[in-house]
């Protein structure tokens, strides 16, 4: 049985979400809460598999909530987060701050709205509190003085890929679930004038991922945007595919550009780390260096199958510092991945490219 705490100042929504949660016989919600400071102390008690909290709350909100809870026993956290420009903002900063993933809150007070996340709510849950590396978190969060915004550098006894500039012309990135503060600590890590494009394909609504590449470029040296049609892609920039859309590239004589596009539109994720990589590969060649990172399911891994089918390179996210070791695993087990990193290798494996 899957355990769950509900944190929500609406009545209402409450319980709306342990209604849809507990319609599957192997999720129990054991406790509800009407605020941050109820919600901490009901973690507290009950030591729930996994917590839904929403942000905008009284007394004390969402985000105090979520510092509290992984300062002091680190839990899953599943935002409860409104599909706005400020939603993406907060939940950004909520998933930086140690939440695994989000779900959409409607605004509207329509009950049939509310229950179109039912699926998609019941489904994370029931992955994140199966497969979420709860170890790994405990981890991130055991410092008690202050909550860390990024992975460190590498130890001197952390593994590297050493890459060479001669034979990487473009880098392609999967990521879902979990990948928000992973990308931003591998791209906030990156020198200025880095020697090659990067293509990221994290599975994220629209709503959230141009406010994402905005995050991304305040903290990086290199230039990070969400990707539009037309784009050319160009050296030291990072691209981040737009919610909704596929991003593609197309080679265009000495130039490759980027398109955004709805097909192939039974993909089941828009955009597709699939799509991209195999975009990617028409323009590039071999030349693609592949990296897959943490998140649920599988995509990914029929692009990487191409790309290693023509000699290219391959790094996966290893296990201990996954969230949800889903795509990476899914590499791994097809035979394809040239290396098996942590985040802190995958950076500095990146970062080799500038030097050599």
């Amino acid at each position: 049985m899957i355990n769950v705490v509900v944190i929500d100042d609406s009545a209402f929504m409450r319980k709306a979400i342990q209604i849809m949660v507990e319609s599957d016989p192997e999720i129990k919600v054991v406790a509800t809460a009407r605020d941050g400071e109820e919600g901490f102390e009901k973690v507290k008690q009950y030591r729930p598999d996994i917590v839904t909290l929403d942000i905008e709350m009284p007394r004390t909100n969402g985000l105090t909530c979520l510092d509290m809870i992984m300062k002091e026993v680190p839990t899953p956290v599943l935002v409860v987060s409104s599909i706005s420009a400020a939603g993406a903002k907060v939940t950004l900063d909520a998933l930086d701050r140690g939440a695994v993933d989000y779900i959409q809150k409607t605004q509207s007070f329509v009950a049939i709205d509310i229950t179109q996340i039912k699926d998609s709510l019941i489904s994370k849950i029931k992955t994140i509190a199966k497969h979420s590396n709860l170890s790994r978190l405990r981890a991130r969060w055991k410092k008690k003085d202050s909550v860390p915004k990024a992975v460190s550098h590498k130890s001197a006894e952390e593994k590297t890929y050493r890459l060479k500039s001669n034979e990487i012309r473009c880098i392609v990135i999967g990521v879902s679930t979990g990948g928000p503060p992973v990308v931003q600590s591998i791209l906030s890590a990156l020198p200025e004038n880095y020697p090659a494009p990067i293509l990221i394909a994290q599975h994220m609504p629209k709503e959230f991922t141009n406010s994402f590449a905005e995050r991304l470029n305040k903290l990086s040296a290199i230039r990070v945007k969400e990707a539009s049609s037309g784009d050319i892609i160009t050296k030291g920039t990072a691209y981040i595919a737009q919610g909704g859309k596929h991003l593609v590239v197309r080679r265009n004589g000495v130039n490759v550009i980027g398109d955004l596009t709805i097909h192939p539109a039974d993909s089941l994720y828009h955009p597709s780390a699939d799509v991209l990589f195999s975009s990617a590969i028409d323009a590039y060649g071999a030349s693609v260096l592949g990296v897959i990172l943490t998140g649920m399911g599988c995509d990914g891994v029929e692009g990487l199958k191409k790309l290693k089918k023509i000699g290219g390179k391959i790094l996966a996210q290893d296990e201990a510092s996954c969230v949800v070791y889903g795509m990476p695993k899914a590499a791994v087990d097809a035979g394809i991945v040239d290396s098996v990193l942590s985040v802190n290798g995958i950076m500095e494996s990146l970062r080799s490219l500038s030097m050599s």
